[in-house]
């Protein structure tokens, strides 16, 4: 991208980013870890798990378990979580009002399941900004930090790597982007160790979804 020029693409994560969804997801398999016989708290769940695929988080349980997990783990893990969701859900603060500001053409990409997504953007009244143009690493094959998953987006929404934004608030996607040659902006939403984190990966760090069109309109992101 030029100075001038506007991104062609903005690709954006769902957990954390457009759904308040991590706490709400991390807090189950917390619990179904704890079922299993691994006591996880929220905050090493959190710490640990944030933007990682299913498998490795699964990875690590039996690793602490010294053995695999039961069989229906994952299932049971998903189920729970789509309840909680019914429960719990809401949309990240001003993510609606920052999506009615911003010109660029928007898609989602994500680790989770294609049915995990479309629950989550459909409870919190997103999926009209996004619908036919979500990209779920389980249909791709390539999960977050492998670039694999940005790079499909962009070939299939007709954008070159280096004219995207992608909006991330976790290491492992802020990594695939700019393995991807994309910009990144990292969404810390008010949380001080992630700020530290992301600012190694990321072209700009913010915490309130309400600045986030202003900063995709600064020329260094758009440059």
């Amino acid at each position: 991208m030029n100075a001038s020029a506007t991104p062609e693409l903005i690709i954006f994560d769902s957990d954390g980013v457009l759904v308040d969804s991590e706490v709400i997801a991390l807090t189950v398999f917390a619990r179904i870890a704890a079922e299993e016989g691994v006591a996880i708290s929220v905050e090493d769940a959190v710490r640990c798990f944030r933007g990682v695929k299913m498998a490795d988080c699964v990875s690590e349980v039996e690793r602490r378990l010294g053995r695999g997990v039961r069989d229906s783990f994952v299932a049971d893990v998903r189920q729970a979580t789509a309840l909680a969701f019914d429960a719990e859900l809401e949309p990240v603060d001003g993510i609606h009002a920052a999506l009615a500001e911003i010109t660029s053409p928007v898609c989602v990409a994500s680790n989770g399941p294609m049915s995990k997504l479309t629950h989550a953007l459909g409870l919190t009244k997103l999926l009209g900004h996004f619908e036919g143009r979500i990209f779920s690493a389980y249909e791709v094959g390539s999960w977050k930090p492998d670039p694999g998953l940005f790079l499909h987006a962009a070939q299939t929404m007709g954008a070159q790597p280096s004219a995207c934004v992608v909006v991330e608030d976790s290491l492992s996607g802020a990594r695939a982007a700019r393995a991807a040659g994309m910009k990144v902006l990292g969404f810390a939403g008010g949380r001080p160790d992630a700020e530290q984190e992301l600012a190694a990966f990321c072209d700009g760090v913010f915490h309130r979804m309400s600045d986030l069109p202003s900063l995709l309109a600064c020329p260094a992101v758009r440059a």
